[in-house]
């Protein structure tokens, strides 16, 4: 499955219980991105995941679930990632929900389709920040180091930078850039346009755009572009 998202420069997030109706799915799912990321912090139920998955079902484009409610994960999905939240204290959220999880559905766990992601929750305002009680006054030193865990010591395929909401700060993204040698660098959080989109883009592997969908729908198309069209900065 590293396989799959490895090509993933763009990716449009949608959240179930945010309203987007048919015209505007149908330009973000024609726009040139490479995959729907489907997921939310609050509010994601099992009727407005499937209801989403079924109206995505009508375009070819690849459709994973970032799951954060047992309640709502749905089959049919191409690819379901699993956060594991870094810079928490609260174990429930790195390994406890997990644990619940494989009690729960057993030998019915499509193991080949799951994906683990190291998240690094950096915005304190945002709902992930106040649901895990994620640690989010890290200096950068302090972010790239839970980067390194996740993808030296843990080996996971996804470091994914969370500010959710607002625009990071681009030094501790370099940072955590300069670090992250094997995993696969997502970011998400804040972009509004190109300008922001390409910065971000010549960081890190993957782009994820979510809000701007559900304001400005125009500015989160011109998105897609701005991404495919930066070339990714060499590290040594």
């Amino acid at each position: 499955m590293r396989q799959l998202i490895e090509p993933w420069r763009h990716v449009f997030k949608l959240d179930p219980d945010r309203e987007l109706g048919d015209l505007e799915l149908e330009a973000i799912c024609l726009s040139g991105t490479d995959a729907i990321l489907v997921g939310g912090s609050t509010g994601v139920t099992y009727e407005n995941t499937i209801d989403l998955l079924n109206r995505l079902r009508r375009y070819e484009l690849p459709c994973a679930l970032e799951i954060s409610d047992l309640e709502a994960v749905v089959p049919g999905f191409d690819l379901y990632m699993i956060p594991m939240v870094l810079n928490t204290p609260d174990t429930a959220w790195i390994i406890g929900q997990h644990r619940k999880a494989i009690q729960r559905y057993g030998s019915l766990i499509p193991w080949e389709l799951l994906l683990a992601e190291g998240y690094i929750v950096l915005n304190g305002d945002s709902s992930v920040a106040r649901l895990t009680g994620a640690d989010h006054s890290l200096s950068a030193e302090g972010a790239a180091a839970y980067a390194q865990i996740a993808d030296k010591l843990m080996q996971l395929p996804v470091v994914y930078l969370e500010y959710s909401g607002m625009f990071g700060d681009m030094k501790t993204v370099r940072l955590v850039r300069e670090m992250v040698e094997n995993s696969q660098l997502f970011y998400g959080g804040g972009i509004t346009g190109e300008a922001q989109a390409k910065q971000v883009a010549a960081l890190c592997d993957t782009v994820v755009v979510g809000n701007i969908i559900y304001q400005d729908i125009q500015q989160a198309l011109l998105t897609v572009q701005a991404v495919k069209k930066t070339p990714q900065m060499l590290w040594e």
